[in-house]
């Protein structure tokens, strides 16, 4: 499978990047945010995008991301059901990484059934189903969680911390953007998430 790809970039369009690597093209369906760092590479120069390669009866087709985690999002979105490749693209296209996640701890399906092609119905099973599983096994990773040191006092507070070291952002910040949350009021893990991201 391919899963990386770093080339020259020899066309980009809305909908996708062309990228040239060892003589060969590969067009690839890029997310809003792996389109937004391609864009700022200019045509000839090198850019690269992690990539999963999708097959059906019908095609294949090769989706970028702008790193492992919104990957590893991409294909918790595919799990639910009524989910495919094509709307979770679509979610990843119209909402950044964090913006999705925060809609799906505060079970807010209206900011989810806001993008084009997802009804209201499918975001309420996005919430749902993915609720309190993308921070456990989709976002974090494991090295970096166990490179952490000691506990955090409450269980709520290492939940959170774990979820924003997931989104990419490190230890330390993540640990003072959860301290902040707490001290404007913030109790449950929603909301200390909910809150803390808007304050990165």
């Amino acid at each position: 499978m391919i899963g990386y790809l770093k080339g020259k970039i020899k066309h980009l369009a809305p909908d996708f990047v062309l990228l040239e690597v060892g003589g060969v093209g590969y067009e690839v369906v890029c997310s809003g945010s792996a389109f937004s760092l391609l864009s700022g590479v200019k045509k000839g120069e090198e850019g690269e995008v992690y990539t999963y390669l999708h097959v059906k009866e019908d095609g294949v087709t090769l989706y970028g991301f702008s790193d492992m985690q919104e990957k590893a999002l991409f294909l918790k979105l595919t799990t639910v059901q009524g989910v495919g490749a094509k709307s979770a693209m679509s979610l990843l296209s119209s909402m950044r990484p964090a913006d999705i996640f925060e809609a799906i701890m505060t079970a807010d399906s209206k900011r989810l059934s806001a993008v084009k092609g997802l009804g209201k119905k499918t975001a309420e099973r996005i919430i749902l189903e993915l609720h309190g599983k993308i921070s456990a096994d989709a976002l974090i990773d494991g090295a970096t969680v166990s490179a952490g040191r000691a506990p955090l006092p409450s269980e709520e507070d290492d939940d959170a911390v774990s979820a924003l070291m997931g989104l990419g952002f490190n230890k330390q910040e993540s640990v003072r953007a959860v301290e902040r949350a707490k001290n404007a009021g913030a109790s449950t893990v929603e909301q200390i998430i909910a809150t803390a991201l808007r304050g990165m």
